[in-house]
Formats: structure tokens, C-alpha cells, sequence
């Protein structure tokens, strides 16, 4: 046993060897752990014996030290890989410990996250004057460009976040923290620098991802250093919430292995940009990533690019044949045979290879390729043409992108632009189940999280971006193998509704996978959530965003060659925050739409707040009940809803009929919360006390009738292993409270919507759907006669297709969607057309006359519509409504097209006076008549014109148009023509 002074000598040799060989920042980062020192002080000679000394082992802290030695920080990054951590260092000494051949490692860890509800709560939080005098100091003389307008707001981050980092540290090592967050934020959540230090010996890394991956993301970017054989002497990372979602900090000080110092000239930093750049896209749960990528079989960027590979092909073929190419089989193609899969990869870095490459090259490995593909054989058959089929669609992918933004280094998403003749190129086998139709447009999109498409039927197309949130393994194996033709339909069924206004339909659909999630984990899926729509817009934006047609970034190789003005509106898992960050970026970063590339913005017409949807429902049913004779605004009828009083186009249908309607009797509501049957009609004082604000379950069951009752979603109770739901009734006596069985519930609470009686069903919620092939029948009561004779559709496919025949043959007289809520869309066109004509000030300041110019237009439009279908009934009993809804989409869409070609053709008849009084008719009044904003529409992009002229003339054929008349106008024209000078 070492004697107390042996052992002080010993301890006081440790410290003068650590002073000597830990840089003096690790002291600086280690000031508030003095008791860690002193045990490594005392112990540091134990490392002989014992690879490693704990020095702090708490809740919230972890500091050890160790021999350093291959896979040291790899396993202490695997072992907390689940954990969320706020700080991490990693540091070596200089040179190697006394007595020993190998140098020391030390790592600390915190796991001290911050949430986003305490960043937000803290915002009145001042940082001591003297601290904050000191960070500007060293702000104002080494980092110029910082914008100091901001200090306060970023500093507040860091100290709510990690106050202890912000006293502890140097001013400057604050302020360089500060600089990577306002690039960050610069740069659109991601950048990455190198600095050279003093000596030349190392470089600095300075790396920031605003919400960085979850969990293991610090293993991969250590994973990418490693695999370059760049050696991290220090490393310092934070993980602070920004009051919205994480963000990652990271400064590393680095040098190749042999000792050279890493240069930005150097080919590793090119690479080193490619990898962690591409950590964003790269899912570290991948078989590729863990049995190539990381044994360096493969880069991370090519990785990521045949992830995409299989998720396109996987989507394309597994719809109509959902069972032979299932997810497992796609990617087993590729993982089984990844010398094909890099042939695939090298073929379509060639095709779009930003620097250059010469048609007889690419000409060459795609010959190449395509034997490669052909001659596939491994002796067994039936995967052989199974495989054989999947690389095809994978040629068939590559060969028909017109454009990606795969070669742009900053990117968090993949966009690759699509001719649409590919899925003729596919063949009949995998397209037999898609509408008869053929898109104009095709763009995938795939990212860390998931995929997706954007299609559209036209040149300039709106339609919404729905966002499919997968919760379990099988939730996401469902949506994914049905996305395409989900995606297809619901995009050309936009088209049919998009009729009236100068875009075609178009569609966005994503699923989000958060299968890896727990249920108590929810606000990492809303962080995923935005990651997911952020990369994706951002990936939109670098395709889409030209310069005379052609992509504006030069590392997007542009085959299309033309501008596309595509539209977006907020769907299903769109949030307000995210609307307004989309329209700012397209306007920060130049987009031809700017803030006009979505609608429901600030600078916009909320579709809630106006109730633009339903002003076209409340009107198409208008005009239908008065076809069967019954005056809304004069006699008594009963309507029926699904979709609750708080949702839009319920919530404002409500609105609107409580104030035009005295007599109307509301007999059935039911939605997410709970279902209301009143035979005496719902209280209206009651009702008008929750419309547009509270769901339902905010119904006070006092203000039933005799009769009526409420089935409660919410609030449901265990009894033993039972669920129990509550059933209020309203009797002679006043109210009963019964306790009822799930399945009880849920019969009862599904039959309301087919066996409540009334004149009028307005179904505007609920799910897609729900009245189809095998249950229409039940729509009818026990005399025969339907339980509503009037169907008028504000909710999107609550009917099937089927359904609705079925209806019609026994007559009920049925408006479908996209006739009666094609109100919400073209009122969103219109939105767009405000932000193209007007400045955010004069839209803001004008907004309430604009609103009212439009809404005046949304019932006219759907009179129009109403009216004509009734009229054409009327000529022919045997069409059915919803076909002749159809048939005059078809109509106007087919004078649309023509029309817009013809324009295009002749570009100078736009502005012609006759013309432009057809595209001035087509405007909101105030647009219109006002001389200022009259005169700026010659400066609307060309393509806008063609396509205003075209949707206003194409729709006025139809609308106000006599086919008859039109016919005979024709056969004279065609007279004079031919035998006039005869």
C-alpha cells in the first residue's frame, strides 16, 4: 500500500501531466465539475489496470474516462442512443498517459433537454449585463457579419437551454456558438463550415441542423468522421430547443489520421459535406446503412438515392399488386444484389451529373445497364422475374426524371421530376386500377421519414398537401402500398373539381412513418412531422424555382426546361406554423409564386374564418331543395350532418343556415366527439352558443328535446377490462344516464348517419367512405323511402363511387363533391391571385371588401353549377346527378385545355381589349374596377394569362353557354366559311 506522500506525489504528477497535455479548454468545459477533476486527478494511474474511470455517473450526467482506443465512443454513443442527450465532449490528451501506449479519452454526457413550453414560457428572461457584454464584444471583433438584431432572441435560447454552458464558457466560445445558430438559421436549418486554426494543425467543423434526426443522430455524424479516417481530437455539441423543435450544434476539431490538417480544397471535405449533409436523408435503421455504409461498401449519398430507388418502385408496382411486390420483396432485390443496385446508381449520376456528360457516355452505361438488367439470372426463376421487373421500373424511374435535386449538397429531401410517360413505359399490369386519365405532372419525393408524390394534371395546378401520419408498422406497409393510387385519384378528382378556376387539380400526399415512436413520444412526432414537410418543400423548391425555365441551381441538371407554376393548399396534417414558413420560404428563396405558392396564409382567406367551403354546400343545397319544393329561407325541413359544429365546413354550414333558415330543424350531428339525435331539432341558442368553437361534447344535454339524445366519444370509463361510453336521454322526467358497451357505442353511434330521418344530409365530416357497396341499403327505412332525399356532399368521398349509383337509382337526388365544395378551392385560387396582383399591405389593408368581392363570386359559382345540373336532369331523367357532375367537368376541362394551348400558341391575343375584358371578368371586383391593380395585370406571368382567359371562357360555354344555339352558331360559321364567296 502506497503511502499518503507516494500517493501525493503520484496525484501531483497527474495534474502537472493533464495541465500539459489536455488543451485548457477542457479545463474551462470541466470548471463546474470540480469533484469529476479531482477523481481523475487521484485515479487517472488506474487506467493501467481498467480501461476506464467513472467520474460522474448521475440522472442528468455521465462523465468518464478511458484508453483511448478504436470503438470507445462508438459504444458509449450505442449505449445512449435512446437517451436524449443536451451535451456531449469529447476530448484526448496530446500525448500518451505516463507509462502507458495509448492516449486519454475523456467523455461527458448530459441529458438535460429542454422543452419546448419552457423555452416559449421563458421568453421575458434577460442574461446578465455583464455576460451579454462581454459575448458582444467578441461578437462585434471576431464574427462582423453576425446580425445583432437577433442577439437577444438567440441568446436567450442558449441560457435558457444550458444556462451553466453560457457562464462556464469563454465570451468567445459563446459567441461562436451564437454565429453557427444565426447560419443555421441563415442557411435553412442546415450548415456546415471549416475554419483552420492557428499552427495549421487542426481544423475546426462547425456543424448546425435545425431539428436534427432523433436519438442516435450524434453516432451517425461520428459514424461519418470514422469512416473518412478523419481523426476528432475535441468535440463540444449541443442540443437546445429553439421554443419549436431541437437543434443541433456541433464544433469539432479535427485532422486526417495521418496527422495532415483537413483543408477545404481537400477531396475528404468535399466528401465530408456530401455525408453529413446527407445524414439528413440517411435512416441509420436501414440495412444498407448498417451493412454497407458502414463497412464502407457504399457512400451514404448512394444510399440514400437507392432508398429512393426502392420506395418509388415499391409505391409504383405494389398497388395493383399489393401481394407479389410487397415492401419486403423490393428491397430484398436491391439489399441481395447491390452491385446492380450501384450499376442503377452510376447510370443515374451520369444521366445528371451537373458537371457534364457526353450523350455517347450515358448512352453507353445505359445499354449497359439495361443488359445487365435483361440478362439478370441467378438460377431462380421466379424471383429472377420478379427482380428482373423491379430493376426495369427502376431504369424506367431513372430514365424518365427529367430533374432532381440529388447533386445539391444542402438538401434534406430528394425531389425527382417525372415525365408522366413512364407509367406507360410500366405497362398496362401496374396502371389497370388508376382513372382513365394521364397526369401532366409526376414528382416523387422521399426523405428520412418517408415519401410521396405530387401529381397534377395540368400545367398550373392546385391541390393539397396531405400528410399520412403511420403510427404502427402495418399502418405504414397499408398507406404506402396504396399511396400511388390514393395520390392519383384524389389528385384527378381535384381536377374535376378544380373546373371554374385557371388551375387543374393537383395533389400532394406523404406518409410519415413514426412506427418507431411510442404513444407518450408525441412531440417527437410532431418534430418529425416537420422535418418531413420541411426538407420536402425546401427539395420542391430547388427543381422548381428557374431562371428563363431552366432550374436556377447549376446543380440541377434540367431536362424539362420549361417554368412550373404548381400551387399548394393545407391539408390533412398541415399546420398553421408550417403554411406561413412555406410561403416564406418561396418568397426568400424566388420562387415564381412567392408567398402565393400556398393558400390559407395570414396574407390569405382563412377557409374557417370565412366559410368559403360552405358557403358553396349551404347554396347547392339551396338550390336543390327548392327543386323538390321546399324554400330554405321560408318553410320547415330537417337536415342531418355528419362533422361537428367546431369544424370548417360543418361548423360554418351551421353558421350560415342558423341565420338564413328560422325553421329549419336540425335533427342529427355527429362527430369526432360525440353524436347528437334531437326529433324536435336541435336548441338552436345551444347550438349557436358552440358553432365554430367548441366540438360536440361541449352540447349541454340539458337542451335536448323529448326524445333526443347524446352518445359522449370523449370520456369514456373502464369497468374491469370493458370500455364504457355515456348515452344521455332526455325523457318526461329530464335527463337519464346510462353507461354502454363498446359495441353498443359503436353501433348505434355508426347506424345515425343511415337511419335518422330528414329532408336534407349534409355530410361534412366523417370518414371517406363511409356509405359504400355493402351498406347502401341500409340508408333506406323499413317503408322503402330513403332516410334522406337530398345528399348533398361537403366532406370528400363519403360516398363510393357505387354507393351513390345505387342511391340515385332509388332516388335520392345526390350533389357530389366535387360539385358542392368546390367553393374552398376557388376561393384559395383566388387568394393566389391577390398575392400576385397585390402587395401584403394592400391585400391586408383591403382584405374584408376582397373577402366579400369573393365570397359573392363562390355563390355564383355554385348557383351556376346547381342549376345546370338540375337543367340537364330535367332534359335527360335517366343521367344521373353525379354523372352529369362529371360529364361537365370533362366539358369544361376539355375546353380548358384546348383553349390554354391555343393561347399558348397565340400569346399575343391576351391582352387584345376583348380578351382582356374576359380575364378582367374573371377577377374579383375590387381587381377589377380598381384602375391600379387593373393596370398590373399585363405583368401576371404569361402562362397565368393563357390559363385565366382559358378557365373564364371554358367555363362560361358551359355555365351561360346554349349547346343548341352553339351547334347551329357553328354549322354557319362553317358555311360561311366554305361556300360564302361562293
Amino acid at each position: 500500500m502506497k503511502s499518503p506522500i507516494t500517493a501525493k506525489k503520484g496525484e501531483n504528477a497527474n495534474v502537472h501531466w493533464l495541465k500539459e497535455q489536455m488543451n485548457p479548454y477542457f479545463f474551462i468545459s470541466m470548471k463546474d465539475e470540480p469533484g469529476a477533476l479531482t477523481l481523475l486527478e487521484k485515479g487517472l494511474g488506474t487506467l493501467r489496470e481498467n480501461r476506464r474511470l467513472i467520474l460522474a455517473d448521475r440522472d442528468k450526467t455521465f462523465i468518464m474516462a478511458m484508453v483511448n482506443a478504436p470503438g470507445t465512443l462508438y459504444d458509449s454513443l450505442r449505449r445512449f442512443q435512446e437517451r436524449d442527450i443536451s451535451y456531449a465532449m469529447f476530448t484526448h490528451s496530446h500525448g500518451l498517459m505516463p507509462g502507458m501506449e495509448q492516449a486519454l479519452e475523456i467523455q461527458r454526457f448530459e441529458f438535460d433537454r429542454k422543452s419546448n413550453e419552457e423555452i416559449v414560457g421563458g421568453r421575458n428572461v434577460e442574461v446578465p449585463s455583464p455576460i451579454r457584454r462581454k459575448i458582444v464584444s467578441e461578437l462585434k471583433s471576431r464574427f462582423p457579419a453576425f446580425d445583432l438584431k437577433d442577439l437577444d432572441r438567440l441568446l436567450r435560447i442558449l441560457w435558457l437551454n444550458n444556462e451553466n454552458y453560457v457562464r462556464i464558457s469563454p465570451p468567445i466560445r459563446v459567441a461562436r456558438i451564437l454565429q453557427l445558430l444565426q447560419r443555421g438559421n441563415q442557411q435553412g436549418g442546415l450548415y456546415l463550415g471549416l475554419e483552420q486554426l492557428p499552427g495549421g494543425r487542426e481544423s475546426r467543423i462547425l456543424f448546425a441542423v435545425g431539428n436534427p434526426p432523433q436519438k442516435d443522430f450524434l453516432f451517425q455524424v461520428m459514424e461519418v468522421f470514422n469512416r473518412l479516417s478523419l481523426a476528432v481530437n475535441r468535440a463540444y455539441c449541443l442540443t437546445v430547443s429553439n421554443g419549436v423543435h431541437p437543434y443541433f450544434l456541433g464544433t469539432f476539431y479535427v485532422l486526417h489520421r495521418d496527422g495532415e490538417p483537413l483543408a477545404k480544397e481537400d477531396q475528404v471535405f468535399t466528401r465530408l459535406q456530401q455525408e453529413l449533409y446527407n445524414t439528413q436523408i440517411l435512416s441509420t435503421k436501414s440495412l444498407l446503412y448498417r451493412d454497407l455504409v458502414m463497412n464502407s461498401l457504399m457512400n451514404g449519398e448512394d444510399a440514400s438515392l437507392i432508398s429512393a430507388f426502392m420506395a418509388f418502385c415499391h409505391s409504383s408496382l405494389s398497388h395493383n399488386n399489393p401481394d407479389r411486390f410487397d415492401e419486403s420483396e423490393v428491397k430484398s432485390a436491391f439489399h441481395s444484389h447491390p452491385e446492380m443496385a450501384l450499376q442503377l446508381v452510376r447510370l443515374f449520376r451520369t444521366r445528371f451529373d451537373p458537371t457534364g456528360t457526353t450523350e455517347a457516355t450515358y448512352a453507353t452505361i445505359l445499354a449497359d445497364t439495361k443488359r445487365e438488367v435483361d440478362e439478370y439470372n441467378t438460377g431462380h426463376k421466379h424471383f429472377d422475374e420478379l427482380r428482373r421487373t423491379i430493376f426495369r421500373s427502376c431504369l424506367v424511374f431513372i430514365t424518365h426524371t427529367l430533374k432532381t435535386n440529388f447533386f445539391v449538397l444542402e438538401k434534406q429531401a430528394l425531389a425527382f421530376r417525372l415525365d408522366p410517360a413512364y407509367l406507360a413505359a410500366l405497362g398496362p399490369e401496374f396502371t389497370a386500377d388508376l382513372p382513365q386519365a394521364i397526369p401532366f405532372r409526376i414528382t416523387f419525393f422521399f426523405s428520412r421519414f418517408g415519401f410521396g408524390y405530387h401529381i397534377g394534371f395540368s400545367d398550373i395546378a392546385r391541390g393539397g398537401w396531405r400528410t399520412i401520419i403511420a403510427r404502427s408498422d402495418d399502418d405504414f406497409r397499408a398507406a404506402v402500398s396504396t399511396l400511388f393510387r390514393e395520390n392519383f385519384v384524389l389528385a384527378h378528382t381535384q381536377h374535376l373539381k378544380n373546373k371554374d378556376i385557371y388551375e387543374g387539380g393537383s395533389k400532394l400526399v406523404m406518409v410519415l412513418n413514426v412506427s418507431d415512436l411510442s404513444p407518450r413520444e408525441r412531440e417527437m412526432e410532431t418534430w418529425r412531422l416537420y422535418k418531413l414537410q420541411y426538407g420536402i418543400i425546401n427539395a420542391f423548391l430547388d427543381i422548381f424555382i428557374t431562371d428563363g425555365g431552366i432550374a436556377s441551381d447549376p446543380r440541377v441538371k434540367d431536362y424539362y426546361r420549361e417554368d412550373e407554376p404548381i400551387e399548394i393548399g393545407p391539408d390533412e396534417n398541415m399546420h398553421d406554423s408550417m403554411i406561413e414558413t412555406i410561403a416564406r420560404l418561396s418568397a426568400q428563396r424566388g420562387y415564381m409564386l412567392g408567398i402565393g405558392i400556398i393558400s390559407s396564409k395570414k396574407v390569405g382567406i382563412n377557409h374557417k374564418e370565412y366559410g368559403v367551403t360552405s358557403t358553396g354546400v349551404v347554396r347547392f343545397a339551396e338550390i336543390t331543395m327548392e327543386h323538390v319544393g321546399i324554400c330554405m329561407g321560408r318553410d320547415l325541413f330537417s337536415v342531418k350532418f355528419t362533422g361537428g359544429p367546431n369544424g370548417d365546413v360543418a361548423g360554418n354550414a351551421m353558421r350560415i343556415m342558423l341565420d338564413r333558415c328560422p325553421r329549419m330543424s336540425i335533427r342529427l350531428i355527429l362527430d369526432g366527439t360525440a353524436a347528437l339525435f334531437d326529433p324536435s331539432g336541435a336548441d338552436r341558442n345551444e347550438l349557436s352558443r358552440i358553432v365554430l368553437k367548441k366540438d360536440l361534447d361541449a352540447f349541454d344535454p340539458a337542451a335536448l328535446h323529448q326524445g333526443g339524445f347524446m352518445l359522449f366519444r370523449t370520456g369514456s370509463r373502464k369497468d374491469g377490462l370493458k370500455e364504457l361510453y355515456r348515452k344521455v336521454r332526455k325523457t318526461e322526467t329530464g335527463l337519464a344516464e346510462e353507461w354502454i358497451s363498446n359495441d353498443e357505442f359503436h353501433r348505434e353511434f355508426d347506424s345515425l348517419p343511415f337511419t335518422v330521418e330528414a329532408d336534407l344530409f349534409i355530410p361534412a365530416g366523417g370518414r371517406p367512405e363511409t356509405i359504400d357497396r355493402d351498406n347502401w341499403q341500409q340508408y333506406f327505412l323499413d317503408d322503402g323511402r330513403p332516410s334522406s332525399r337530398v345528399v348533398i356532399e361537403g366532406a370528400n368521398s363519403f360516398l363510393t363511387p357505387e354507393a351513390r349509383v345505387q342511391l340515385q337509382q332509388k332516388g335520392v337526388i345526390i350533389m357530389r363533391d366535387a360539385s358542392a365544395n368546390k367553393c374552398g378551392v376557388i376561393s384559395s385560387s383566388y387568394e393566389i391571385i391577390a398575392n400576385l396582383l397585390l402587395t401584403e399591405q394592400e391585400f391586408m389593408e383591403h382584405k374584408e371588401r376582397y373577402v366579400s368581392d369573393v365570397l359573392q363570386i363562390l355563390e355564383k359559382r355554385a348557383a351556376d353549377e346547381a342549376r345546370i345540373i338540375l337543367k340537364r336532369h330535367r332534359e335527360d331523367p335517366l343521367l344521373l346527378y353525379t354523372e352529369i357532375s362529371d360529364a361537365l367537368s370533362s366539358e369544361i376541362n376539355g375546353h380548358y385545355a384546348r383553349l390554354f394551348r391555343y393561347f399558348q400558341s397565340h400569346p399575343e391575343l391576351c391582352l387584345q381589349p376583348l380578351f382582356r375584358k374576359a380575364i378582367l371578368n374573371h377577377l374579383p371586383r375590387m381587381l377589377r374596377e380598381e384602375p391600379r391593380y387593373r393596370q398590373r395585370v399585363k405583368k401576371l406571368p404569361q402562362k397565368y394569362l393563357f390559363a385565366i382567359l382559358a378557365a373564364e371562357i371554358g367555363s362560361s360555354l358551359v355555365y351561360e353557354g346554349d349547346r343548341d344555339e352553339a351547334f347551329a352558331d357553328a354549322i354557319r360559321l362553317h358555311l360561311l366559311r366554305t361556300l360564302g364567296h361562293g
